[in-house]
């Protein structure tokens, strides 16, 4: 007797199956994140992609052939496109859809999930790693779409405390679409580009019109998978090409760290303890520090670690470098200043080595 179905196949050999990359996409209402969607879509570009709409705007060609989230309970369906990739449109519970998602697992190469550009894209990023049915290493990246028209003033907003979300965004960002170059001068370009290198100062910035880019720019980042040797040699190479600047004079900034000693696991452990969880520690100036983005790797003197860390979450995982690799770390994250940082880290390193 035949098998129903063979869609069925993939969901009954699991095991067999690769984990599938997810990229998030996200960045400010009206900056192009829908428009970059459609295009991917749309476009041949002989990729399978699942896309994940965090709500389908008025007017989506769409919208009738989808169903969206009733009565407080999820309901989806997955609406498969000539171009070869599907797409569905849930609101508020992205994760959700992508775990009903592997169901249909083998009939696409990678997810991208959209999230509202209302909110800290922070708490999503966490749950890739604490939730152990999507696998922290699915993860591929996070891209930002950023208006060059109105971007600035969103970037530059100043709050009494805390971290404004478009800002939060650009930080956490490792591809940035700087989109509608079209409408805007090539000085207006240059202001907000410098604005964005200055919030992060290790993202991939690709400047575009109406969202069009090469999705080999946005795919396959790999930016948290510690274990595969080319993304080891990206971390390797971008550290060693940050500009070393001294941003104390910036509420948001990236701060690099590079050191030629030695750094414990423990010391590494207590240094991210303080910087992450300790309420009162605070820069020379006596402003509170906020981490939001850290990644690097560090030498303990038996073996190499990758960190990474994001949303009061970090991890460390032990790499094999093809080459002896400097201590360096980059941190991204407001009222931070170099020397603070660096003494903390070293007190930490003597306190650990005394034990």
């Amino acid at each position: 007797m035949e098998s129903d179905s063979e869609d069925e196949i993939p969901s009954l050999v699991p095991a067999k199956l690769k984990p599938v990359p997810v990229t998030l996409i996200t960045g400010q209402l009206g900056a192009g994140k829908t428009t970059l969607l459609n295009y991917i879509l749309t476009e041949q570009h002989n990729k399978k992609i699942a896309v994940i709409l965090n709500e389908f705007g008025e007017g989506s060609a769409m919208e009738k052939s989808l169903s969206i989230s009733q009565k407080g309970k999820l309901y989806e369906e997955w609406l498969e496109l000539r171009n070869g990739c599907l797409c569905c449109s849930v609101k508020d519970n992205g994760i959700k859809a992508i775990e009903n998602l592997m169901k249909r697992r083998g009939k696409f190469d990678y997810i991208l999930l959209e999230t509202t550009g209302l909110a800290d894209p922070g708490p999503i990023i966490s749950t890739f790693w604490l939730d152990e049915e999507l696998c922290s290493d699915i993860l591929d990246g996070v891209v930002v779409v950023v208006d060059a028209k109105n971007g600035l003033s969103d970037l530059s907003e100043n709050l009494n405390e805390g971290i404004s979300v478009p800002v939060r965004q650009v930080a956490l960002a490792d591809v940035i679409l700087l989109n509608k170059t079209d409408m805007v001068d090539k000085e207006a370009i240059e202001k907000i580009f410098s604005k964005i290198k200055l919030i992060n100062s290790s993202a991939l910035i690709l400047k575009t019109s109406f969202s069009k880019v090469n999705l080999d720019k946005i795919l396959d980042l790999e930016a948290y998978s510690g274990l595969k040797e080319n993304r080891i040699k990206h971390l390797v190479n971008e550290i060693a090409n940050m500009e070393i600047k001294d941003y104390s004079k910036e509420s948001i900034c990236t701060v690099t760290l590079k050191l030629n000693t030695e750094i414990p696991k423990a010391a590494l452990d207590k240094f991210m303890e303080l910087i992450l969880w300790k309420e009162d520690l605070k820069n020379v100036k006596g402003d509170h520090i906020d981490l939001i983005r850290a990644k690097g790797v560090v030498y303990t003197g038996n073996e190499y670690l990758m960190l990474q860390c994001v949303h009061g979450n970090y991890d460390l995982l032990a790499i094999k470098p093809e080459e002896h690799v400097q201590s360096a770390l980059i941190f991204i994250g407001r009222n931070l200043e170099k020397e603070t940082m660096m003494d903390l880290l070293t007190k930490c390193i003597k306190e650990i080595k005394r034990t």
